[in-house]
């Protein structure tokens, strides 16, 4: 991959940039005090906790999230609960598929994901050729945190030259590392020799494990359970509510925001990879008749998207195609404009919110890699310094969870919608009498007449034929071990035309899934850079509508009339729901910014002797740290228009005097 700058142009530092991330709060390791003091045992990794900044950044993604879908499509959200019975998650699936394939340290017992030990290795051997060959490599350390070394005294690495061949293989292996299933990665395991980097220990052959937290309900500890590990299975289990409460109008949406979790193996890359997460959830029920057209993808139709599609990844290449959504539609690369409207959808939403569009990237899941519920999936990934991170899914999950559910409580978990014109339709009916059918099988008179509603149209005309040839037919009836025979005098197999007035069907799904926390890290990421010269001063460019905070308040001075007025000002802001902070330190003016630039507030007041004798006060832009004087009430309106989106900062400086006095940042 090549090296990573930031907005300013500089190679990405991430050790300074996790280092600014961790000292002003946005994040932080979960009981680290505990962890430091050596009181922690056991793994307790991939937890943390936000603080002030990064609470706030969060709840304005989330915040931005509901207006741009849940607003802007009309959507049905609801909030269902973490804790689920798990005959629910036996239906569904995850009980015996929600797997990741993990190998154990066969002399230290450590437990490590199976495919992410074939990448750390495979790309530290790629590495090592290119200290072989006096190439600048970038070596991640123990802490997580990232430095440069450069020829073949590299330590951190082994230095090994590999021959043209060899970097080839191992380059698609990396590019289609997420379409190995257990055993597959088991073979990469022996053929390269591929060992655990800590201590270069051999691994045992990968095994299944499931990625669920299992809970009891109630004092009895007799109801298993499961921490959810996605919010879908609550929109699925509502439908038919949110059906009726959608005045049986299709198709419709419903979404969901809360915390899920994931017991994973071996969590690393900080907040990229962790065990409890924020996730946002759209499940769009959809006709599955008709192409699953969708009204609004006109609008989305010309969006260029970057797209690494299925076939591209299987060829051991990760080549990306640059197209227009309707291209991609039309020539089926992407299914159906239902999906194609979603991914164009998700698209906007990561660049409103402040997502470099030259980091972004649409990758299709390979068919081993695809969840069980799915039938195609698209993941909108970003780049990080940590690679390519998928940051939202989008997939089609056809009708799958409606149909196990519905099978599972004998629930019809379906569409009714009047036929324009009567539909005819021809099939095989069997009629059974029940008065003698209950005396000949007693006990097992229902599961026989359970067998026999469920024979296919295919079995009933064969079963009509073989009742009118031999007056008796022969059927398989679950838990007799036996054929059960069901003779002429019990039922009759009868082609008939039946009249159907009203369609039913179970609809199809489309669900983007939004991983909260990795797009905040990934945010930042792309946001970071410093100022000229000067890598201490660290700048988050956030746009203004996500920002944590807005404006920045800076009395010039600690004089005493200053007070009143910061205070006034606070109030007046946050009246008006703008967040604000005051920063009246002893510091210069110069440190205060800066230091305040590191938190990616965008604006700030100063407030001077000016202001007491006339009450005008400047406004200050983060990024190009010109500034602007007028009367607070001109003032106040340009933040505001600022933040609603009617005016950019280049509006705002030609119709405001621009103010040329000590701005500090020099």
């Amino acid at each position: 991959m090549a090296e990573l700058t930031t907005l300013s142009g500089d190679p990405f530092d991430r050790t300074a940039f996790e280092s600014l991330l961790k000292r002003r709060l946005f994040y932080t390791e979960s009981f680290e005090i505990y962890r430091t003091s050596g009181n922690l045992t056991g793994d307790s990794r991939g937890l943390y906790d936000y603080g002030p900044p990064g609470c706030a950044l969060q709840s304005n993604i989330v915040d931005l999230w509901r207006k741009h879908f849940v607003l802007q499509e009309d959507m049905l959200e609801l909030d269902c609960t973490i804790l689920t019975p798990e005959e629910v998650f036996k239906t569904s699936g995850h009980v015996d598929k929600f797997e990741d394939w993990m190998c154990k340290d066969s002399k230290k017992g450590d437990f490590l994901r199976a495919d992410h030990l074939i990448e750390t290795v495979l790309e530290a051997r790629l590495k090592g050729d290119k200290a072989a060959r006096g190439l600048a490599v970038e070596v991640e350390k123990s802490d997580g945190t990232t430095k440069k070394r450069k020829g073949p005294k590299v330590n951190d690495i082994k230095a090994m030259k590999l021959d043209d061949a060899q970097v080839k293989e191992y380059e698609e292996i990396l590019a289609k590392i997420d379409n190995y299933d257990g055993p597959e990665l088991g073979a990469l395991i022996e053929k390269y020799d591929i060992r655990n980097p800590d201590g270069n220990s051999p691994v045992l052959p990968p095994v299944p494990f499931n990625l669920m937290f299992k809970t009891t309900l109630g004092p009895s500890s007799a109801s298993p359970g499961y921490l959810r590990p996605e919010t879908a299975q609550g929109q699925f289990l509502n439908f038919k509510k949110l059906l009726e409460y959608n005045q049986n109008s299709m198709p419709f949406a419903s979404a969901s925001i809360g915390k899920s979790f994931r017991n994973e193996i071996s969590p690393r890359s900080g907040l990229l990879r962790v065990r409890e997460f924020l996730m946002a959830e759209i499940e769009h029920f959809v006709d599955p008749e008709g192409g699953k057209k969708h009204p609004k993808f006109g609008l989305v139709k010309d969006l260029q998207l970057s797209f690494l599609n299925r076939s591209t990844q299987l060829a051991g290449k990760t080549d990306l195609q640059t197209t227009s959504l309707a291209d991609a539609v039309a020539r089926g690369m992407v299914d159906n404009e239902t999906l194609g409207y979603f991914l164009g959808r998700i698209y906007l939403f990561l660049l409103r919110i402040g997502v470099d569009k030259n980091k972004v990237r649409f990758r299709q899941h390979m068919a081993n890699e695809m969840a069980h519920y799915a039938t195609d999936c698209w993941d909108a990934e970003l780049q990080t310094t940590y690679g390519w991170i998928e940051c939202v899914g989008c997939a089609d999950r056809s009708a799958y969870d409606l149909t196990v559910h519905s099978k599972k409580t004998a629930e019809p978990l379906v569409v009714r919608e009047p036929r324009r014109e009567p539909l005819k339709v021809e099939e095989w009916q069997i009629d059974i009498n029940k008065a003698k059918l209950g005396p000949t099988f007693k006990k097992n008179a229902k599961a026989v007449e359970t067998a026999l509603t469920a024979l296919s149209q295919a079995e009933r005309e064969s079963s009509a034929a073989a009742l009118e040839k031999e007056g008796v037919i022969s059927i398989t009836v679950p838990n007799l071990p036996e054929k059960t025979e069901v003779s002429e005098d019990l039922i009759s197999i009868v082609k008939r035309t039946r009249v159907e007035n009203v369609r039913e069907y179970i609809p199809n799904v489309i669900e983007p899934s939004f991983g909260i926390g990795r797009i905040f890290y990934s945010l930042l990421e792309h946001v970071y850079w410093h100022r000229p010269n000067d890598p201490a001063r660290g700048v988050l460019s956030l746009p203004i509508t996500v920002a944590p905070t807005k404006v920045l308040i800076v009395p010039l001075s600690t004089h005493p009339d200053f007070a009143p007025l910061t205070l006034a000002i606070s109030e007046t802001l946050r009246a008006q729901g703008i967040s604000c902070r005051s920063d009246d330190s002893s510091a210069s003016i110069g440190k205060r910014y800066a230091r305040n630039d590191e938190l990616g507030i965008p604006l700030g007041i100063t407030v001077d002797f000016d202001s007491v004798k006339d009450g005008t006060i400047t406004l200050r832009e983060r990024d190009s740290t010109k500034q602007v004087r007028a009367s607070q009430e001109d003032i106040f309106s340009a933040i505001k228009s600022l933040i609603d989106g009617r005016e950019t900062w280049e509006d705002v400086f030609k119709r405001l005097p621009e103010f040329l006095g000590q701005s500090g940042d020099e």
